[in-house]
């Protein structure tokens, strides 16, 4: 992990943007360490044009005493071109657009080599955090693509806790993978989010294994989740890492 810049934001939190080989990223900490980490998984628009969400969000968590991360997904960004993702998001649309069912093999295309390629890459850049010395465990993953977290929710044992955001098409293979997660999950659900499969959440909420999990629905579009909705998460993660 190499850092490429450091800022100050509100006097208290560090923000500082790094490099893990080719996968830029940001860490946000605040004034105490070490600290909590939780790890804020953007959506597949580039950080740039996710910027202020995520800064709103490490920002919250900073005051709640967490540190927060953030990589770029693959294809996304300035990282190279993924060809095979770009004709599966054009297949969606040309679907979305002519009022046709999505197939399952359009979602597996879409999504399955995503999953496959960011979680591993989410594992490398936990591996570096957590080697700072002002990183501290636990750790909570929070955020979507919701296949991505659902699958590093079985397969990453540092994480304790997620906030999952169900706002993406998911695949009929993690359902079988949603069987086996158990650790405490949050998931969120905007009920009129016109790009997502609500009966598609709903069942894979009720898939997940967890003995505690929560839904939290409410009425909006994707973007429109009210503030109360993101404190209910912050105090998941207050319960759950600290």
């Amino acid at each position: 992990m190499q850092f490429t810049s450091e800022r100050r934001l509100d006097g208290a939190v560090v923000e500082r943007e790094f490099t893990l080989g080719e996968i830029p990223g940001i860490l946000w900490t605040p004034a105490s360490a070490p600290a909590p980490l939780i790890l804020l998984s953007p959506p597949p628009l580039g950080l740039r044009k996710a910027y202020s969400r995520l800064v709103a969000r490490a920002r919250h968590a900073a005051a709640d005493g967490f540190a927060t991360a953030t990589i770029e997904l693959p294809g996304s960004g300035d990282r190279p071109r993924w060809p095979a993702a770009e004709q599966a998001l054009a297949d969606l649309r040309r679907a979305l657009e002519a009022g046709e069912p999505v197939s399952d093999e359009i979602i597996d295309a879409l999504i399955l080599p995503l999953v496959d390629k960011s979680v591993p890459e989410w594992q490398a850049a936990l591996d570096a955090l957590l080697a700072l010395p002002e990183i501290g465990g636990p750790v909570g993953y929070s955020g979507g693509v919701i296949s991505i977290g659902t699958r590093l929710a079985v397969v990453e044992p540092r994480i304790s806790a997620a906030v999952l955001f169900a706002g993406s098409f998911v695949p009929r293979a993690m359902f079988e993978e949603a069987r086996r997660v158990t650790i405490p999950l949050h998931v969120l659900l905007q009920w009129d989010d016109e790009g997502n499969d609500r009966q598609a959440a709903l069942d894979l909420f009720d898939t997940f294994g967890s003995k505690e999990k929560t839904l939290h629905a409410n009425m909006g579009g994707h973007t429109g989740v009210p503030q109360f909705a993101g404190d209910a998460a912050a105090q998941f993660f207050t319960r759950h890492l600290k």
